[in-house]
């Protein structure tokens, strides 16, 4: 959420321009036609050039569809794979601060803020730290005469006099801008810089009460540190909220299909200090959260002041666990210098947090981890909250970030040549452009120009993180529960209650993955149906008819919607099951939990869902008939023993309602064998579904419990949200197609699932 100045960058000149003084020779005394007769042929020089530029600027920048570029050649349309930079550190020059009046000045503390306005008091605070210097960084909407005794603030023409290559990145009007600051602290001798903003306090007026300041203590050195524990299975990342008291709140850059774990953990281990080399502070007051959380747990015009255990001891992530990290209130030691740097092809909501992740994977590089540390800062909630728009490329692709790198491998052999790399393949991943490969490039040559040694490697084998902890080794701490004023009442029993309920649907659902088909306007549901379903289920997979790569929605066909499922079974092997959901039907979670997720579920005894079609009474049913027989006569044996003893004969099918149906993982096979015997043929969804299920096993054996749901046929388009029912498992037909739909919709099943309020 509310993060420094996290306004999105506008498009600027890649770099300042050293303006000369023109000289000008003694004017000549002519009438305008004179002039314009000898000067001619300069006008229409610069005519032309002038239009040149006009178009090639209104080509760049408009939305004019390809298409109608039919002047390029095919080659260039094409779209090009990102390359990878050649990183040459042994010819890169020194750079050597001249120019700016601070040159002979050194300091081992350095506190980074970028700054737009006047210096508020937070900041004046920041300036009488002891023994830390500040270092402002001024962007295009500073103003011109800004000033703070005892901060050192680079405006914009300082910075471009500095001589570091990544100015020609960095966007004018962005708190990313600190990348200059980070650079220029280093090169006057920091060993920590604490990467801060200009709206927050240091409790107590002391970082070092704080944050761990000297690694090489050997106090330091000789302390264990708990450490969160891998003994759950694909889990890689946490909330670190809970450990400090407040459980139902979130940070900004944590999954939203992550929320929904609330529990605390079972056990911890421990790990030695000294190698912290990023220290990332909580915040009371505003903490760090996202835009979801600001804009739904918020009580009128009453500000956050959300408070979080002081006395929780700090907790440290291993080798495959990550961490929100943001830049407002983390330490960064000498280590870890190489991994400030903010990319610039992200929205500003999303480029410390991508920062942070690509951060921590190259962390474990070099045998560094992070620590999460009490409250460290006290920020006041005095802005409103950021549209969620600008965190788009949080809440749809973090996520699947962080899978990506907790499986990236890498057989470089210097620390910098793995950092160009991983930037690289995220490039090729989608998760930033090649701005950001070539931005990577920069940085590090600017490192080594300013003196900054790259750490060590270390060798890293993930699989030995996982091995089972022993008994000796866990280490218990059960977190405070504080109160949740955000929730709108003190922390009571009735909201403990829907805690534990909500941790009950999780714990029951958390390995079933749930796929749904989105045949309305999916740019205006797609996340809505994510943060609804994500707090109960592993994960949602989101079909529609147009793929959506920045929403993270798959293609496909809802006629042959059961072709594309062996895909998703295979990505995600190692869970239970799978709920396959129309969104013209409503899943109603908590009316599930008695339901054998062992067994099939379908809706197959719904007197208006399953019928038995004469395949003489139409045509499309005939050729639907002969497919039907071509695969069932194709089946081994003991799919098409189930299926022939279901009843249907060569001249009739089973038309069943296949809105929702769930496969355990111990009929994935058959299904997916079924799927590939069908081939190219084109049997309807809602035919070859109940085809598969009589194949897999009999009636008899399937879950009864989707036998309870609403099923309407013919109703009205109009009213739709009066068919609604909590006491039922699922609802159909239900068609939310906008945002108002939703609230009503998320209203009405608040009923089954009281915190569903919270989002409305």
């Amino acid at each position: 959420m509310v993060n420094q100045d996290h306004s999105s960058p506008k498009p600027s000149k890649p770099h300042f321009l050293k303006h000369k003084a023109a000289h000008y020779s003694e004017t000549k005394n002519l009438d305008f036609s004179t002039w314009v007769s000898e000067n001619s042929v300069k006008l229409i020089v610069i005519s032309l050039l002038t239009l040149s530029v006009a178009a090639l600027f209104y080509f760049r920048t408009s939305s004019v569809p390809s298409s109608l570029l039919c002047f390029q050649n095919s080659h260039q349309s094409q779209i090009k794979k990102p390359e990878l930079p050649k990183l040459d550190l042994d010819s890169v020059k020194p750079i050597l601060d001249k120019s700016s009046p601070f040159s002979s000045f050194r300091s081992e503390q350095w506190i980074v803020v970028a700054v737009s306005n006047y210096p508020s008091s937070s900041l004046q605070s920041l300036v009488r730290l002891k023994g830390w210097q500040v270092l402002a960084i001024g962007n295009s909407r500073t103003p011109k005469d800004w000033s703070l005794k005892g901060a050192i603030f680079l405006s914009l023409e300082q910075q471009a006099s500095l001589g570091f290559r990544v100015v020609d990145f960095l966007p004018y009007d962005s708190y990313v801008r600190k990348s200059v600051g980070y650079l220029f602290a280093i090169q006057h001798g920091a060993k920590r810089i604490f990467d801060a903003d200009d709206r927050g306090e240091v409790i107590g007026g002391d970082l070092g009460k704080h944050f761990d300041l000297e690694l090489d203590d050997a106090t330091v050195k000789k302390q264990t540190i708990l450490q969160y524990s891998l003994e759950i299975e694909n889990k890689t990342v946490v909330n670190p909220y809970i450990h400090f008291g407040q459980r139902s709140v979130w940070p900004r850059g944590l999954p939203l299909e992550s929320v929904g774990f609330v529990n605390h953990e079972e056990f911890y281990t421990e790990v030695s200090g000294g190698r912290q080399y990023i220290q990332q502070g909580i915040s009371n007051g505003l903490p760090d959260v996202d835009s979801v959380f600001y804009s739904t747990r918020k009580t009128g015009s009453e500000a956050f002041d959300i408070i979080f255990d002081e006395h929780a001891p700090k907790v440290a992530l291993p080798q495959g666990l990550m961490v929100p990290i943001n830049s407002f209130n983390t330490l960064f030691h000498y280590n870890a210098f190489w991994s400030l740097m903010l990319p610039v092809s992200v929205s500003t909501m999303a480029s410390d947090v991508l920062r942070g992740y690509w951060a921590q994977r190259l962390l474990w590089e070099i045998g560094g981890f992070v620590v999460v540390y009490p409250p460290t800062l006290h920020r006041d909630d005095n802005v409103e909250a950021y549209p969620f728009s600008d965190e788009k490329d949080l809440h749809v692709n973090v996520g699947r970030l962080i899978r990506f790198l907790v499986s990236w491998k890498s057989e470089k052999q210097r620390s910098f040549e793995k950092i160009l790399e991983l930037s690289h393949s995220m490039a090729l991943e989608g998760f930033w452009s090649e701005n950001d490969v070539k931005f990577t490039a920069a940085w590090l040559q600017d490192l080594a120009a300013v003196g900054y040694q790259q750490p060590r490697l270390m060798a890293v084998q993930l699989d030995l993180q996982k091995a089972a902890v022993k008994r000796g080794d866990k280490k218990e701490f059960v977190p405070r529960k504080l109160p949740s004023v955000h929730l709108g009442a003190e922390e009571s029993g009735t909201v403990n209650y829907e805690i534990g309920n909500l941790i009950r649907w999780r714990k029951n659902f958390g390995n079933v993955v749930l796929i749904m088909f989105v045949t309305g306007p999916v740019q205006q549901t797609a996340l809505e149906w994510r943060l609804l379903y994500g707090r109960i289920f592993k994960t949602v997979v989101i079909l529609s008819t147009q793929a959506d790569a920045d929403l993270a929605v798959e293609q496909g066909q809802l006629d042959q919607a059961y072709k594309y499922l062996p895909r998703i079974f295979e990505r995600f092997n190692s869970t239970e099951g799978f709920l396959f959901l129309q969104d013209n039907t409503i899943l109603n979670y908590w009316n599930l939990l008695q339901a054998d997720k062992s067994k099939l579920w379908i809706a197959n005894k719904m007197p208006t869902s399953r019928n038995m079609i004469n395949g003489k009474d139409s045509s499309w049913f005939v050729k639907q008939a002969e497919m039907v027989k071509k695969v069932v006569s194709t089946m081994p044996v003991h799919l098409q023993v189930n299926y022939k003893e279901n009843g249907p004969t060569d001249q009739t099918i089973a038309l069943c309602g296949s809105e929702v149906f769930y496969v355990p993982q111990r009929f994935v096979q058959d299904f997916v064998d079924l799927v590939d015997l069908v081939g190219d043929l084109d049997i309807h969804h809602k035919i070859a579904v109940p085809m598969f299920f009589m194949a897999m096993d009999l009636p008899q054996n399937f879950d009864t419990l989707l036998n309870k749901m609403v099923y309407k046929t013919g109703a009205s388009s109009t009213n739709l949200l009066n068919l609604y029912s909590a006491q039922v498992p699922a609802v159909h037909p239900l068609v939310v197609s906008t945002e108002s739909d939703f609230i009503k919709l998320i209203r009405l099943m608040a009923a089954g699932d009281p915190l569903l309020m919270e989002l409305v």
